[in-house]
């Protein structure tokens, strides 16, 4: 008895088909980020944050040695709002979380497929602009996805940068 699995279930050509077809949605994008505002539970303003000389490593540490880049914690938030606007009802959320231990359920506003491994770690440590992947997230009070996650835009960042374009670099290939 033939045991069952993908390579004698779907015929070679339903196989190069499927992977043509998922080349394709990559190249062309799969829309996965909203490019509007987007509502978080607590207001947040990266412009005012940036305007009082936060870096983005500051608060997204992840991103200097993770693949995910992260979001602080209410505890590192309150760092600083422990002494600085402390009557913001916004800060007085933070703080209630902090002294509960309860995550803020941030809204992510950019979302890649499954089958795309991205790291921010290496884009740091090649010395890639936060904006350049985020757009100009310094100059916003509420984030929008503005920059392109579209495989065609990375393929072309790669090439500006002479980094590799190798396939298995982003997406993980069989399994």
């Amino acid at each position: 008895m033939t045991q069952i699995s993908a390579e004698n279930c779907w015929p070679s050509r339903c196989r190069r088909v499927s992977a043509w077809l998922c080349a394709a949605l990559c190249w062309y994008g799969v829309a996965l980020a909203e490019d509007k505002p987007v509502v978080q539970p607590i207001p947040f303003s990266h412009k005012r944050h940036h305007g009082a000389a936060l870096d983005c490593l500051d608060c997204h540490t992840g991103a200097k040695s993770q693949a995910d880049a992260g979001l602080p914690s209410a505890q590192k938030c309150m760092f600083c709002h422990v002494s600085i606007r402390t009557d913001s009802p916004s800060v007085r959320q933070i703080a209630a979380a902090a002294k509960s231990a309860t995550p803020i359920r941030w809204v992510r506003v950019y979302r890649l497929p499954d089958f795309v491994f991205f790291s921010h770690s290496s884009h740091a440590k090649a010395g890639v602009d936060c904006a350049n992947c985020h757009g100009p997230v310094a100059e916003r009070e509420v984030l929008a996805a503005e920059a392109s996650t579209k495989m065609a835009r990375c393929v072309e960042c790669h090439r500006e940068r002479r980094a590799s374009t190798e396939c298995a670099l982003c997406h993980q290939l069989g399994n």
